[in-house]
């Protein structure tokens, strides 16, 4: 199988450069990173993808079975850097793909050898002595929403879930996005997504490791945010002056500065 037409990977940047591999999160495509990749791209070899169900990808080689786990799509992940023989590579996670590369990273830890996470949770329920954000009713009306009209939850989430009402625009341009989504491949990576608790993979991350919060996100609280700080064993926590759930499109200076500065202290 063609893994880079499967999932439209495409490469830009410097060819020299250490790889950084930008992956998106539910509901998106890799044209969320637009403003986050010339940021990037004098020093660094960049790598975007869609996962298979998102974006251009093949949708052809979507399985239900394979993407009804975090599994399925971190073996996007892997198989992309297999493709193009990518080692050491820095892995930067957008909400659910936070979680995707801890499990790639744990699959192939010769190909990830960092982690950015861009308002990560590894769970959204809340449970005993830990906030996820919502309930589990509120996730089960939720997916119900999704599910049975998914072209009105797009609409209704997408600008709540963006943030930002002064830039309406960046919630429109989300309420497309989910829209231009295969509804039944958006419902499997959905519940893949809002019933996820991967919150025990989190100590066995080995790498260096970035946590980007927002001050307001309704998806991810800051108690999220801390929690995964305390449970990865050396990671760095930085509490980004924006709002929303995508500060890498609403606030993307200060994501690329914390990007940047985190990869050169890599070197």
């Amino acid at each position: 199988m063609d893994i880079e037409r499967r999932n439209n990977v495409t490469v830009t940047g410097n060819p020299q450069g250490r790889a950084v591999v930008l992956a998106h999160g539910f509901g998106c495509d890799q044209n969320m990173w637009r403003l986050t990749v010339p940021a990037l791209a004098e020093d660094y070899r960049v790598v975007l993808f869609d996962y298979v169900g998102s974006g251009r990808s093949d949708l052809s080689a979507f399985s239900e079975d394979r993407y009804g786990s975090l599994e399925g799509y971190a073996r996007d992940v892997v198989e992309v850097c297999e493709a193009l023989d990518l080692r050491d590579a820095v892995f930067v996670g957008h909400s659910v793909s936070a979680m995707i590369g801890v499990v790639a990273a744990g699959m192939a830890p010769e190909r990830i050898g960092a982690l950015v996470m861009v308002a990560p949770s590894p769970r959204y329920i809340d449970d005993d002595g830990y906030r996820g954000g919502f309930s589990a009713q509120d996730i089960d009306e939720l997916l119900e929403s999704l599910e049975s009209n998914y072209l009105g939850w797009s609409a209704a989430m997408a600008p709540v879930i963006m943030g930002n009402a002064e830039q309406p625009e960046l919630g429109e341009e989300l309420t497309n996005s989910f829209c231009a989504t295969d509804p039944d491949m958006a419902r499997v990576f959905a519940r893949t997504t809002f019933l996820s608790d991967s919150r025990n993979d989190l100590k066995s991350v080995k790498v260096p490791t970035l946590v980007l919060e927002c001050t307001q996100d309704v998806i991810a609280p800051r108690e999220v945010g801390a929690f995964v700080h305390q449970a990865i064993p050396g990671s760095t926590l930085v509490t980004l002056d924006a709002t929303g759930h995508c500060p890498h499109l609403s606030a993307p200076e200060a994501t690329n500065e914390a990007i940047t500065g985190f990869l050169a202290d890599l070197r």
